[in-house]
């Protein structure tokens, strides 16, 4: 059974940081594109970072230079670390795994940026 368990959400002001982890099992974790997206109130879900099993990284425009998406395999974790926060970051963020048309997702883990 594939599991997806996303920790490390909360609230933080606006400038800071905060990192999320993703702690997968069930899956032969290495061969597996893992991602992060979020979804805020009222939006559709949206892309912010995956990275391959080689390590290959996409980012979505918004968060290129602020967000840093990271993996280890042998721990089967991702995470993604956030920097220069903003309001519109405020969302509920998910990590995806996905390899060719299996795909899984975690429960999400909300983000919430306000003063």
């Amino acid at each position: 059974q594939v599991q997806l368990v996303e920790s490390g959400g909360g609230l933080v002001q606006p400038g800071g940081s905060l990192t999320l982890t993703c702690r997968a099992s069930g899956i032969v974790f290495g061969i597996y594109t893992m991602g992060w997206y979020r979804q805020a109130p009222g939006k559709e879900r949206e892309l912010v970072a995956t990275i391959s099993g080689g390590g290959v990284v996409h980012n979505a425009d918004s968060v290129k230079d602020r967000f840093i998406i990271s993996r280890d395999n042998g721990e089967k974790t991702v995470s993604l670390q956030m920097n220069s926060l903003k309001p519109e970051d405020t969302a509920i963020y998910y990590c995806n795994a996905r390899m060719n048309h299996y795909i899984n997702w975690g429960q999400g883990t909300q983000v919430t940026v306000s003063s």
